[in-house]
């Protein structure tokens, strides 16, 4: 069986070095650490710290690596996730990404590092080659909210195409022809596949136009963006409802239009996304798509749970839970 010091070696560096590539690569040049990696797998060299820091023990402690905190949205995932550790008594670590690829692959670091028996990651990249590296090592992990059911993983997530068939469904059905989907589909595999959702209900209706409004992030600020855009255009050549991708989004919309003297939902009528706790008291209470935030990080902690009790033999390649998103109707739409 290679050692550290084979792979030292081969790939002619120091034993330190291959430590360092194994319990924290961002401290690594990316020529160096892919040929210690190279050296690893030519060797079959398997770590035995790895199954010593990653295994269950008496008092447990997870992991959790969050996209970014300044979303109310992941806020409440986390909320969910640390409410069922204390009902289970295990304790849990939060790291807040940022949505920055680097401090996410830092944050994993050190959670290896805190030897942490498993990582709940809302990942800012889910394609990142960090997150395979350490499922390869036998990190036990579930994704939440951000990966699809294509990867080789677990994961719990919200079904996004059925949520953008409710909101749109419940627009076409209240009359709406002219409907804007407000969101960033490019930068988001989630907002595309909402997208989708909505698409697949206004391409099935005669006569109803489904419009692309992009907006450059998640923010009540772009919502107020694309509202001042709206008021610009000739009432005619205007949307009469707008699907938002997120609350905070059409928040921002709703604001900036009421600012303007417009009414909601008279003269353009909104739809949300997500349910966030403001959505109820905002000025004109925003109908939305609601996502069981809190069960999503409550699902992921019962699933490193039961990751983590399983032996390796008994392990599925992959394991996708998906739940249902729910329409909540009021004022402004």
């Amino acid at each position: 069986m290679a050692t550290i010091r084979d792979v030292a070696r081969l790939a002619q560096v120091s034993a330190g070095t291959v430590s360092n590539v194994l319990n924290r690569p961002s401290y690594v040049r990316e020529d160096t650490r892919e040929r210690v990696l190279a050296a690893i797998r030519e060797l079959d060299f398997v770590p035995n710290q790895s199954s010593r820091q990653f295994r269950p023990g008496r008092v447990r402690t997870l992991g959790l690596a969050i996209a970014n905190l300044d979303n109310p949205f992941f806020v409440d995932v986390a909320l969910g996730a640390e409410e069922r550790c204390k009902e289970l008594g295990v304790g849990v670590i939060f790291c807040n990404s940022g949505y920055d690829p680097v401090r996410e692959q830092q944050n994993l670091d050190l959670l290896v590092q805190s030897r942490v028996q498993g990582i709940i990651i809302a990942p800012v990249d889910e394609q990142s080659p960090r997150l395979e590296m350490l499922r390869d090592r036998g990190v036990p992990m579930v994704f939440v909210d951000r990966v699809g059911d294509d990867r080789d993983c677990w994961s719990v997530v919200v079904d996004d195409f059925e949520g953008g068939r409710l909101g749109a469904r419940h627009l076409v059905t209240a009359g709406h022809r002219r409907i804007a989907f407000l969101g960033h589909p490019e930068q988001s595999p989630k907002v595309r596949t909402r997208l989708a959702g909505a698409r697949s209900v206004v391409d099935a209706e005669p006569g109803v136009e489904l419009e692309l409004l992009e907006a450059d992030s998640w923010t009540i600020e772009a919502g107020r963006a694309s509202a001042d855009r709206l008021i610009r255009r000739r009432p005619e050549e205007r949307p009469t409802a707008v699907f938002c991708a997120n609350d905070m989004l059409a928040l921002g919309l709703e604001q900036q239009l009421l600012h303007e003297g417009m009414v909601v939902p008279d003269e353009i009528a909104i739809v949300g996304y997500d349910d966030l706790e403001w959505a109820s008291v905002s000025s004109v209470p925003l109908t939305t798509v609601s996502q069981p935030r809190h069960g999503l990080g409550r699902t992921a902690v019962d699933m490193i749970m039961d990751l983590l009790s399983r032996t390796s033999s008994r392990v599925p390649a992959a394991n996708h839970v998906v739940l249902r998103p729910e329409l909540v109707l009021r004022e402004s739409a």
